[in-house]
């Protein structure tokens, strides 16, 4: 029986956080499934689609990964595709208390599907999404804090190519 976790979130854009974590998820799990949430009630740079296409080229040489988006509760969304758990990157004990209520209201709605948190790596402890953002958006050097396309997206979406 094959062991999937779904990994959730906006990966607005993916980092090389995102990237440990699947990575290092693959030892747990058989099969990591990347979910993207449509959430309208948050303004993105990048498209669902766009941000599809970055996740898919930088997970194009590890095995074992899908990239979806959903819509609707999580869980529900882990049970349709037959996920043993959600698995959650934790940078610091600041991203501890929104987690752990997320975590315990998941298990009230569906206490098949588990939650596993993986610390991220300390190399890529201070980066978020947020932050790779603005430092791209004023010209800041982010290669090697996201993948190849990413920087390359980035760029080409703050007019520096």
């Amino acid at each position: 029986m094959q062991r999937v976790a779904v990994y959730p979130g906006s990966f607005d854009p993916v980092t090389n956080g995102h990237v440990d974590i699947v990575k290092r998820g693959l030892k747990l799990f058989d099969k990591i499934i990347i979910a993207i949430l449509h959430n309208s009630s948050k303004e993105f740079l990048f498209s669902i689609e766009e941000r599809i296409e970055m996740i898919k080229i930088s997970f194009e040489n590890i095995p074992n990964i899908e990239v979806d988006a959903f819509d609707g509760l999580l869980v529900d969304y882990a049970k349709k595709k037959n996920a043993d758990a959600i698995l959650r990157g934790m940078r610091a004990v600041s991203d501890f208390e929104y987690e752990f209520q997320l975590a315990l209201m998941n298990r009230k709605l569906a206490r098949e599907v588990q939650t596993v948190f993986l610390m991220t790596g300390l190399r890529w402890i201070f980066t978020s999404s947020s932050i790779i953002k603005e430092a791209a958006r004023y010209g800041g050097d982010i290669e090697g804090m996201v993948p190849p396309v990413v920087d390359k997206k980035l760029k080409e979406k703050f007019g520096f190519v």
